[in-house]
């Protein structure tokens, strides 16, 4: 069993290497099989469609931070509460988006994810997606 600390310390560096736009690095910290659900479409992804999403919003969104950072390990997982923020590319416009993310963790790995945010904050995201 993974220690709090080991969790912790993975947790930290999943987000560290969002907001930095290493999705290899996020995309490596879930086992083949990790399911990711989402709150605004109720649908289970793939790390892998995941990682492709997460492209998408760094190439559109600079200067990433999770910001407000509230990071609870326990044994078998964690919880973050956060504050995506960031800057759009196209047009310098601010962004942020309050979230809460719930994850199973076994050997180091992410095996579940569940995230939790208020879609209106999403369309700030996307707002120049397909220009």
């Amino acid at each position: 069993m993974d220690s709090e600390d080991d969790i912790r310390a993975m947790a930290t560096r999943f987000f560290d290497a969002i907001e930095a736009g290493d999705i290899g690095t996020m995309q490596s910290s879930f086992t083949p099989d990790a399911e990711i659900w989402h709150n605004t479409d109720e649908l289970i992804v793939t790390p892998a469609q995941t990682a492709q999403t997460l492209t998408g919003m760094v190439a559109r969104i600079k200067e990433r931070e999770y910001a407000d950072r509230r990071l609870t390990a326990f044994p078998g997982g964690f919880v973050q509460q956060h504050v995506l923020k960031g800057k759009r590319v196209h047009d310098d416009g601010d962004v942020r988006l309050p979230c809460a993310i719930i994850c199973k963790v076994e050997n180091g790995k992410i095996t579940r994810l569940d995230e939790y945010f208020d879609s209106a904050h999403v369309a700030e995201f996307r707002k120049f997606a397909d220009a």
